[in-house]
């Protein structure tokens, strides 16, 4: 029974994280200069359990960076172990 919660639950923060990343990923960047670590991106997140709520969250671009290195292992983690943290495995 835990399985099928664990794998939805998964799925699900996987697609949040892959949205807004494919999304900066897309940005051209034809010979440009590099960009600023230290430059403030804001971006608007769905608030969940809500279809209308967003709330606005601006980090840096190295924090951005940190924040879906982070994200993507605890997905990668939750994938090999079959077990999300704070689910009560």
């Amino acid at each position: 029974m835990r399985f099928p919660f664990s794998f939805a639950l998964a799925s699900l923060i996987g697609l949040a994280l892959a949205l807004p990343a494919a999304a900066q990923d897309a940005a051209p960047s034809h010979g440009k200069k590099a960009r600023d670590p230290n430059e403030v991106i804001c971006e608007k997140q769905e608030v969940l359990g809500s279809r209308l709520a967003t709330r606005k969250i601006c980090m840096t671009r190295s924090q951005w960076d940190e924040q879906r290195h982070s994200d993507r292992e605890l997905l990668e983690k939750s994938q090999t172990n079959g077990c999300v943290a704070g689910a009560g495995c």
